[in-house]
C-alpha cells in the first residue's frame, strides 16, 4: 500500500473518530508505550537447548512439523529479530530456563546461573529489549512422576526449589542488565491423571516450596515474581496442584503477580471479567495471551471476540499501567515467524480498537442510565475506520503495512529457513 494512500485514509479516519470524541494520536501514543513479551518457545516448539532434553512426561504437546525450526540459540535470536521487525512498536522477549547456553557442558537446572544467559542479555541490550523469564519445571527426569515443587520425595522437591531460586537470581540479573524489571513466572505441571486420594498434601508442599523460593528479597525495580495456575493439563486432567484459587490466595497474601493465562481455564470461560475482580486485591498482574480451541489452550492468537474483550477490559478499567502482557502459545503446523507476527499484531490491533472506543460517551451514557445508547455506541464503534489508523501506526513504526509482512516471511523462509534440516 502506498504511503500517500495510507496517510489520506488516516486523515479521513481521524476526522470520523474526532466526531465521536476520540483522539487518534492520543490512542497511538498509548499503544506505542505498550511492550508485549514475545515467547521464545514458539520458535523451536518448546525444545530448548539442553543436552539430551526430552519432552516426555512434561504435560505439553506441540503438534506439527513445519520446516525451519530454530536449532540453536543463534538461529532462534535470528528468527526473533525477523519477527520483531514485522511488529510495530518496541517489545520484550520471554525466555524459559531450558534456553540456557552452557556450551559443551551439561548444567543441571538447579545449577543454572546468569552466565548461562549472557548472550541473551547482550543481544537484548543491543536491541533495547526487556527480558522476562520462566523456570522450566517440565521435560526433566525429576519431573517424570508428575510432581515437582509439590513432590512427596524431598530430594525431588529440594531440586526444584533450588531451580526456582536460581531462576529468580537469573531474572534479577536480566533486569539489571536490560534496565527494565524482569518478570519471572512460576508454572508447574504438577497433578494427577485420575482422582487423587490426597489433595491437601501436595498443595501444602507447594506452599512451602514457594515460600522457600521467594525467601530472598529482590529489588522490585529489577525483578518481579509471578505465579500461574491452570485448570488441567495433559496427565493432570483430574487434579492440578497449582489451581487458580490456590495461586490467587497466595498472590494476595504474599504480594506476588498473579498470572492469568487466557487458555488455562474452562474452554467456555473467558478471563476478561476476572481482571477487574483480581485488580481489587492486587496491584499488578501478568497476562499470558493465548487462544484455546476445545481442550488445547495454545493456538496462535487471532483477533477474535475473546481477545477483544480482554483488551477492552484493560482499557476501560484503566489497567494498562498495571498489567504485564506476554504471548504464550506454540504451533509447529505453520511458519513459526509468522505465528509470532500474527499473534502479536492481533493483540496490538485489539488494544488499538479498545483505545479508539468513544470511552467518554460510553461512560456518560452508562452513568445516565442510558443503556440503549451505550449498546448502540458500542456497536457503531465496531464499524469505525480502525484499519486506517492501524496502517498509519505500522507505517510510522517502520513495520510492514497490511499483509506486506507475509511477503517478507515468505522471502525469509526461502533464504533462511529452507536451509535448516
Amino acid at each position: 500500500m502506498k504511503k500517500q494512500s495510507v496517510e489520506k485514509a488516516y486523515a479521513l479516519a481521524c476526522e470520523q473518530y474526532a466526531d465521536a470524541g476520540v483522539d487518534c494520536e492520543k490512542a497511538l501514543r498509548r499503544l506505542k508505550s505498550i511492550a508485549v513479551s514475545l515467547h521464545c518457545w514458539q520458535g523451536d516448539d518448546v525444545g530448548g537447548f539442553e543436552r539430551s532434553a526430552s519432552m516426555e512426561g512434561s504435560g505439553l504437546q506441540v503438534t506439527g512439523g513445519y520446516p525451519g525450526r530454530a536449532r540453536t540459540a543463534d538461529e532462534l535470536r535470528q528468527d526473533l529479530d525477523k519477527a520483531l521487525s514485522l511488529i510495530p512498536g518496541r517489545h520484550r522477549v520471554n525466555l524459559h530456563a531450558i534456553y540456557a547456553e552452557t556450551g559443551s557442558h551439561r548444567v543441571d537446572r538447579n545449577e543454572l546461573a546468569p552466565e548461562h544467559f549472557a548472550r541473551w542479555m547482550a543481544w537484548a541490550r543491543t536491541r533495547k529489549l526487556g527480558l522476562d523469564f520462566n523456570p522450566t519445571f517440565f521435560a526433566h527426569p525429576k519431573a517424570a512422576a508428575g510432581f515437582t515443587l509439590s513432590s512427596a520425595d524431598e530430594s525431588v522437591r529440594r531440586f526444584w526449589v533450588e531451580h526456582g531460586i536460581a531462576c529468580r537470581r537469573i531474572g534479577a540479573t536480566m533486569g539489571q542488565k536490560t534496565g527494565t524489571p524482569c518478570v519471572t513466572n512460576v508454572w508447574i505441571p504438577d497433578g494427577t491423571k485420575d482422582l487423587p486420594a490426597d489433595r491437601r498434601g501436595p498443595r501444602e508442599r507447594l506452599q512451602q516450596s514457594l515460600d522457600e523460593i521467594f525467601a530472598e528479597e529482590i529489588d522490585v525495580s529489577i525483578h518481579r515474581d509471578a505465579i500461574e495456575g491452570k485448570l488441567f493439563g495433559i496427565g493432570s486432567e483430574s487434579y492440578v496442584v497449582g489451581s487458580h484459587e490456590f495461586y490467587l490466595g497466595y498472590a494476595v497474601a504474599n504480594d506476588k503477580l498473579l498470572c492469568l493465562d487466557a487458555g488455562h481455564f474452562h474452554p467456555t470461560e473467558g478471563i476478561a471479567d476476572k481482571l477487574s475482580a483480581v485488580f481489587c486485591h492486587l496491584d499488578e498482574v501478568l497476562l499470558h495471551v493465548s487462544r484455546g480451541v476445545r481442550w488445547d489452550s495454545d493456538h496462535v492468537v487471532i483477533l477474535n471476540d475473546d481477545l477483544r474483550a480482554i483488551a477492552e477490559e484493560l482499557v476501560r478499567g484503566d489497567y494498562l499501567g498495571r498489567v504485564h502482557i506476554g504471548l504464550d502459545y506454540f504451533d509447529a503446523s505453520i511458519n513459526r515467524v509468522a505465528a509470532w507476527t500474527i499473534g502479536c499484531r492481533a493483540l496490538l490491533k485489539a488494544l488499538l480498537l479498545a483505545l479508539l472506543e468513544p470511552a467518554a460517551r460510553l461512560r456518560a451514557a452508562e452513568r445516565g442510565g442510558d443503556t440503549t445508547g451505550r449498546l448502540a455506541l458500542m456497536e457503531e464503534a465496531k464499524s469505525m475506520p480502525f484499519g486506517a489508523v492501524w496502517d498509519h501506526y505500522c507505517l510510522k513504526q517502520g513495520a510492514p503495512v497490511g499483509e506486506a509482512w507475509l511477503a517478507e516471511v515468505r522471502q525469509y523462509e526461502k533464504t533462511v529457513l529452507s536451509g535448516r534440516t
